[in-house]
Parts: structure tokens; sequence; C-alpha cells
């Protein structure tokens, strides 16, 4: 099959669902790298979830694909290891019974990535187990590292694509390692696939609260009325890590806390708080929008950033980022980095966007914190916080205003208070899908609202690849900081330059979840 084949696809055509319920669908999903830990940790988790909703459709069949030798019991076992049961017997054993039905569709095939004959032993064994329905989907599941996506990709092309019916790749991050990284890869997926195709996977678009964003942002009147300059101070977005590496540093010391979390995880939040209103909730007209965003951010200068590395505890109980044995010796990888994103449009000339994320720091979150700016000419006493409306993606999801209220009693005095959505209060009844679940769901509908678009991927490579290229050079300074700490000491100035105000004494979040 020839590039040509795989042309370009109206920009605005919806794809098909193959969900659809007056349609039969048969869906044969194949997961390369099947013996890894994303896809024992995450993938296959998701689809027994899935599964087990009834999201899929009867006489789905699911493939594992990877290197290792293993018989299919024991690949079972590797593959259900991470479903967790329920305490309640009752439950437990209904969740075991679905468990071992979905072991049942769940197939292991060995075989190499650079090999067409193993290639075409899997497209028979696929072809076996549609049984010879004609017009048969099949989803391709890259949980590989990105060296391997293209030449994967080319043997799915030539082997193993379905020509009578629907095909749909997805690929993990990180997407390339620079803006001509990234590029070298897109040419490479769009030479073998059509964008409609494929699926890029961030696994932060498909967590609970992020979805939400677009809810919380243009289905409430008050939100929209003060979503501005005019009234916003500063956006702060934050990932922490309680944990360092763990054995993991050469892994990570290949790509740093910039490309592994900042580039991806928190930009994507970046744009839908920052985007304007999509003409639709279609979802080429809210990528469109987030695209026009990324374009409006200017690249990140030296100035923008503050990077740190993180040293052993001050007990010397857990050790520094150098003392990983897998991170090479001297490695200026960064561990902790915070940095200011400014909007060159209308609605956000002078807000600064402050982007933080870490790993071994003093707690586990990610958040996000919009602070309002001062109530001019106040007629009250003392000193007035500013209002912050908070959204904490996880854990313990939660939406809730920051707000000063008059403390009880027969003074005037002023404290600061909440109007709280915790969601294990409000949604008790509820379960929040886990984000892979979500996604996954996503690319069976043909949803790509919460899929990287290429266009998106480049306009993001943008504005970090300069700035990634001095930091690879040795040419930006980082600062220590102890495990556990908040980081280094010259981020939180940093912020404080940046006009946030730290409002935290006398104030507890009233369910005791932490002080914020």
């Amino acid at each position: 099959m020839t590039s040509q084949s795989a042309g370009p696809q109206k920009k605005h055509e919806r794809k098909r669902s193959l969900l659809d319920s007056d349609k039969p669908q048969k869906i044969t999903v194949i997961v390369f790298g099947a013996s890894g830990d994303l896809a024992k940790k995450k993938t296959y988790p998701a689809l027994f979830g899935l599964y087990r909703n009834g999201f899929l459709p009867a006489g789905t069949q699911i493939v594992g694909y990877a290197r290792t030798k293993m018989e299919l019991d024991e690949f079972h076992k590797r593959i259900t290891g991470f479903v967790k049961l329920p305490k309640d017997e009752q439950e437990a054993a209904h969740i075991q019974k679905q468990l071992d039905e979905f072991k049942r569709i769940c197939h292991y095939q060995s075989g190499q990535y650079d090999q067409g004959a193993d290639f075409d032993e899997l497209n028979q064994r696929v072809r076996k187990l549609e049984m010879g329905i004609a017009n048969a989907n099949r989803v391709f599941y890259l949980a590989l590292p990105p060296s391997q996506f293209i030449n994967v990709a080319a043997q799915i092309r030539k082997h193993c694509y379905a020509e009578d019916g629907e095909n749909r790749i997805i690929v993990e991050k990180p997407f390339g390692k620079d803006l001509d990284s990234s590029r070298e890869l897109q040419a490479g997926l769009s030479a073998l696939f059509r964008e409609d195709e494929v699926y890029r996977i961030d696994h932060y678009l498909g967590k609970e609260m992020v979805k939400n964003l677009l809810i919380l942002r243009f289905a409430n009147v008050f939100f929209g009325a003060i979503w501005s300059r005019q009234y916003i101070e500063n956006v702060q977005i934050t990932f922490k890590e309680a944990i360092g590496t763990q054995g993991r540093g050469g892994y990570f010391d290949e790509f740093g806390i910039i490309r592994d979390v900042m580039q991806n995880h928190l930009l994507q939040i970046l744009s839908i708080i920052g985007m304007e209103r999509p003409v639709t909730l279609d979802s080429e007209d809210v990528r469109d929008e987030k695209v026009k965003l990324l374009r409006a951010i200017r690249p990140l200068e030296t100035d923008d950033v503050v990077l740190g590395q993180y040293t052993a505890s001050a007990d010397g109980k857990e050790e520094g980022y150098l003392d990983d044995k897998t991170v090479p010796k001297g490695s200026k990888t960064p561990t902790y980095a915070a940095a200011a994103f400014w909007i060159n449009n209308e609605r956000w000339e002078g807000v600064p966007f402050i982007l933080k994320c870490g790993k071994a720091l003093n707690e586990q979150k990610t958040e996000i914190r919009i602070q309002f700016r001062d109530v001019p000419g106040s007629i009250f006493p003392g000193e007035l916080a500013r209002n912050e409306l908070v959204v904490r993606v996880q854990p313990n999801e939660a939406v809730y205003m920051k707000m000063m209220n008059k403390m009880p009693g027969l003074s005037f005095d002023t404290t600061i208070s909440e109007l709280d959505l915790s969601y294990d209060q409000r949604y008790s009844d509820h379960k929040i899908p886990d984000a892979y679940e979500s996604l996954i769901l996503d690319c069976l509908r043909g949803d790509h609202s919460n899929f990287v678009r290429n266009d998106e991927l480049d306009a993001a490579w943008k504005i970090f690849t300069p700035l990634l290229h001095k930091i690879d050079a040795g040419e930006v300074d980082s600062q220590d900081y102890e495990y556990g700490s908040r980081g280094p000491e010259r981020a939180i100035e940093f912020v404080r330059n940046l006009g946030y105000i730290r409002h935290h004494q006398q104030y507890v979040w009233n369910d005791q979840k932490g002080k914020l």
C-alpha cells in the first residue's frame, strides 16, 4: 500500500463511531508492547474497565503482541495483576467472574517489531478471530517507546491494515524530543496513516477534572464574565510527585521533567483554560481554538524558567537524583521546572500562566489555581485575601472558590472561606473513570477532542524547543532542592515576583484533606 492511499481527510469530516448500537461492530484491539509496564498497569486495566461496564461490543477480541515469549496463562496473570478487587466479598466475586470472562477474549502472540513475517502471522491470527466478517475494524495501540513508532506503524500498514474496515492507531507520548524530531515522527506517521486515523494519547486529557474545564468555562455565565486579564491576576498549574525516579532514572534522564510533564500534560491544561469558546463541541472546532491559543504564546526564554534537581532528603532516608544508579554520572537533567508563559492576545495580555512540575516534592497533587485581582478601594479593615478558583485534578477531585466571608459573631472581622464542590462528597455514588479508560472509549467513538492534533503538537514544540536546546547544552543554571521539600527556593521567589500572593494563614480546607 503506497503512502498516497493514506491521503488527507476533509478537516471537519466526523469520524464514524465503532459503537453504533444499530450497526453491530466487530473490533479487534491489538496492543503492541503488551508485555511492558504501560500495558499491564494502564492499557489492559482500562480495557477491562470498558469490558465490565459494557462498552466493548460483543465479539470484541484483544491481541497482545510483544517480543517476550510467554505462555497464555502467564500473560493473563500479568495483565490482570493490577486490577484491584473491592473488599466486599460478593462484589469481588462478581468482578472476578467478569475478569475470567475478559481473559477469554485476550490473546497473546510473540514476535519481532522489524520482521514482516511475524506481522503476517499476527494478521492471520487476527483474521481467524474476525471469523471472516466483512468490514471488521482494528485498533492498534502502540504501548511502545517512541523509537519504535514508525517501524511498527510501517509493518502494521503493510501487513495488518484492514482494507475494508476502520483502522485506528493510538500512539503514546512523548511525541519527539524537540520540534525537528516531532516533525520527523509526524511525517513518518502521516505517510502511513491518515490524520483522522491517528490518536495521540495524552492521558491528562482523559482526567475527569480536565474534561470538566470546558463545562466550567462555557456553561457558567459568571465564569465567562470574569475570565480575562481584567479580573485574573495569574494562573498556576501545578504537578507534584512525592516520589523520585526510583530506579527508572535512566529513562527519565533522556527526557527530563519539561519533556516528561510540562510540554504535554500541563500545556494541554493551559490551552483549555486559555482558549476561546469553540463554535461547537466538534473535535476539530475544539482543537482549532487550542491551536490558536498555542500560537499566541511566545517561545520560552531562560529568564522565564527556574530549574531544579533533587538531592537526598534531610534525614538521609531518600536518595538524591544522582544517587540513582541508573542516572548518568554528573547529569544536569532537571527534575523540577517552573516556567512563566505569556499569551499575546486581547484576553490574556500581561497575565502570567505559571506552570510548575517536579519529582520528590512534599506532596502528590495536580491542581489549577486561578488567582483574581485585588478588590479595589477596600472599605474593610486589614488585608483582604484574593479570591481563587481552584480545580483539584488529583487526588481528591474538587472545585472550590476561596472567598472572603464575615467571621461569625458580633465583630465585623473577615476570614477566608470557600465554596466547595468536593467530588467524593457531592458525587459519592459515582465512579470517576480512569483516564485511559475514558480515552480508549473516545477512540472507539471516533472523538478526537481529547487527543493531540499534528499542528497542535507543532505549535507546542515551537514554544519549548529553543529553551530545551539551551538546557541540553548546559546553558541554563539549575538549583538543588531537598527530597520532600516544596522545590528550589528560587522557584518560590520566581512565582512571587510574577504577582502571586500566597494567603495561607488561618486557612485550612474544611474536609481537612490538606492545607491549600
